[in-house]
């Protein structure tokens, strides 16, 4: 991540000054809405959900370490917590009706807008689904690390572990994806799939590639 994104005081600081925080949010919230936008394909719930993760920065602007990673990496650690909370209140409801109370009104524009980047990031979110059959603590590396292209230093600092654990669970995620790829059941899908038109993302591909 670019070390230039760096405000001068960091998060601590653009939340106590509204001008700062404005700059601060103007200068991450394309990031954050795409870390979003790979993970639903609702505008709505991704203009909520981008809204809370800048909400967030507030409680957790304290905790923000320059030695450790880029804004950028420290905003996806909470973003990451905001979406699997809102994954966890969805799965708890019984009438998915309920998810529409409260949510403010988007205009026109902003929904085309939000749908152009939900389009845009739609190779993330084939990406993340093929990943669902890792352990949890080597899928969050793993899409970090592939998917959202955070540095292992930093995708170990977004998710509060060390770098050696990082990579030896990124490590695991890639061999494991690689041994699924070249698995018997995987070469008749794939030549069963040779007939037909081909895909322009190739999910698996996406996110083994590359050295732990």
């Amino acid at each position: 991540m670019d070390g230039a994104e760096q405000l001068s005081g960091g998060p601590a600081a653009a939340v106590r000054d509204p001008k700062l925080f404005e700059e601060f949010y103007r200068r991450h919230v394309d990031a954050v809405m795409r870390f979003v936008a790979r993970r639903v394909d609702d505008p709505h719930t991704a203009a909520d959900l981008t809204a809370e993760i800048f909400l967030a920065v507030l409680d957790s602007a304290h905790t923000y370490r320059p030695r450790l990673g880029s804004e950028t990496a420290w905003l996806y650690g909470i973003a990451r917590n905001v979406v699997s909370s809102e994954r966890r209140r969805i799965a708890r409801e019984a009438e998915r009706d309920l998810r529409l109370s409260g949510r403010r009104l988007l205009e026109a524009d902003d929904i085309v807008r939000i749908e152009d980047r939900l389009d845009a990031e739609s190779p993330g979110r084939r990406a993340l689904a093929a990943l669902v059959r890792l352990p949890e603590s080597e899928r969050a590396v793993m899409e970090l690390v592939a998917v959202d292209q955070l540095t292992v230093t930093e995708a170990a600092a977004a998710l509060g572990i060390r770098q050696v654990t990082a990579r030896v669970r990124l490590h695991r995620a890639r061999k494991a994806l690689r041994e699924e790829a070249e698995s018997p059941a995987a070469t008749t899908a794939d030549s069963a799939e040779a007939k037909a038109p081909k895909a322009p993302e190739a999910p698996l591909a996406y996110v083994v590639g590359g050295e732990a």
